[in-house]
């Protein structure tokens, strides 16, 4: 125990100042980039063109691949192409992949080809996701124990700073040139994802390659069984899926509430959205620092605490009505709180993971805590009906609890080695 806990008395500027933190900088913006294209850029892109919002909507039905990602993972553990290893072969064709598919979807008339520009939306989505599978298994082979909390806060910021390229570069564009160049330009923001490919080594830690796709797909979850028992298995997926999930409900009608409340569209966009990317960034960035004093364990709880206490902001937020100082100072403190809840999070998951079976492992446990989202937002609208704003926001901070409850079990305060991965995986 003493001997796998000693990595984590290096200093500080050793975890963060090296190449590592650069490479889950370009890991993040390479993963995040084709995801805010779909969310942001081609639904711009079609009502500019004149789509129906119905048909724009439908649209959100192409991100399947992000949700079932994990059920082609193992063939990215099995196979190596034939050039750059396992992880950056694969790496560099998702990215090669995603810029042409993502250089595309302008070369043809929305009102005339809808169903061409929806193949080639669900293209970039699964070539997206299966990007992400790699990048995932990728960090977690190459981050140290002691550095996972950092290098997976990095990776997610700069996940979420990638929607700027899409989301705000790629609508101003749209104003002075053509969508067809629009398209291709962003598109050309993929080239960063390939040069670091080009650049970066495979981890000395990659284990062998599965012998046979059965291996491949049966082994990664006899592993995590037998690490852990079928009861700690169980706690540990339980805890993915409850973690986040008073914090996702708590945000997954946010402009709806803020629209109730009373803001204006302008007040909504200049101070809600632009202190939640700002407040959750910071909060990632900082969360990833303090772990590594911290520790994953003692980041969940303090972080989690955070998470519970800054949901309650925004019933206070309901009974205040539009006080423009109030809604910034609620979602900083919330985005926050986000920020740092999912940076503890992101690297529990990563150290669930065995680094023997990391592209299939990651994917599974990553698919199964967004599945709250997706339920949270189809069910939320019912519960806000029901009971209104300001009591809805209390039962959010309520279902927070038994997330933090299975933390005695598998984060315990003082045992933050309790999930690592054992030393004979390698």
């Amino acid at each position: 125990m003493d001997a796998v806990k000693a990595p984590t008395r290096k200093h500080w500027s050793e975890a963060v100042l090296n190449q590592r933190t650069l490479i889950c900088i370009f890991t993040g913006f390479s993963s995040g980039m084709p995801l805010y294209v779909l969310f942001q850029l081609l639904p711009a892109y079609l009502r500019e063109e004149g789509v129906g919002l119905k048909e724009i909507g439908l649209f959100a039905l192409v991100t399947f691949p992000y949700t079932w990602k994990f059920m082609w993972a193992p063939l990215m553990d099995r196979y190596v192409p034939p050039f750059l290893g396992r992880r950056r072969g694969w790496m560099l064709m998702m990215q090669l992949a995603l810029l042409g598919s993502i250089a595309s979807l302008g070369l043809f008339d929305p009102t005339m080809s809808i169903m061409t520009i929806a193949y080639l939306a669900t293209a970039v989505a699964l070539f997206s996701a299966s990007q992400d599978i790699v990048l995932d298994a990728y960090r977690r082979e190459l981050l140290p124990e002691d550095e996972l909390g950092w290098g997976n806060s990095v990776h997610v910021q700069a996940y979420r700073i990638s929607g700027l390229v899409p989301g705000a570069l790629g609508l101003v564009l749209a104003d002075i040139l053509p969508w067809s160049s629009v398209f291709i330009i962003i598109a050309g923001f993929m080239l960063l994802g390939v040069i670091m490919t080009l650049v970066v080594n495979e981890p000395v830690t990659a284990p062998r390659t599965p012998q046979t796709l059965k291996e491949a797909v049966i082994e990664p979850f006899h592993e995590f069984i037998t690490r852990l028992g079928w009861t700690g298995a169980l706690q540990i997926l339980s805890f993915m899926f409850l973690y986040k999930l008073g914090d996702n409900m708590a945000t997954a009608l946010s402009t709806p509430f803020y629209i109730d409340m009373g803001f204006s569209l302008t007040e909504i966009g200049v101070i809600a959205k632009a202190s939640a990317l700002w407040a959750s960034v910071v909060g990632g960035i900082l969360g990833g620092l303090w772990m590594i004093k911290l520790g994953i364990n003692r980041a969940l709880w303090l972080f989690g605490v955070v998470q519970v206490v800054t949901i309650l902001g925004f019933a206070l937020l309901a009974q205040s009505g539009p006080d423009k100082l109030v809604l910034a100072v609620v979602i900083s403190l919330e985005y926050l709180g986000v920020g740092l809840g999912t940076a503890a999070f992101t690297a529990f998951i990563a150290r669930s993971t065995s680094i023997a079976f990391a592209a299939t492992q990651f994917a599974l446990f990553t698919a199964l805590a967004a599945l709250p989202r997706t339920f949270v937002n189809a069910f939320t609208g019912y519960v806000v009906d029901a009971v209104g704003w300001h009591l809805f926001f209390y039962i959010c901070a309520l279902l927070a609890i038994p997330g933090m409850l299975l933390l005695l079990k598998v984060a315990p305060w003082n045992g933050d080695q309790m999930a690592a991965e054992p030393q004979s995986d390698n």
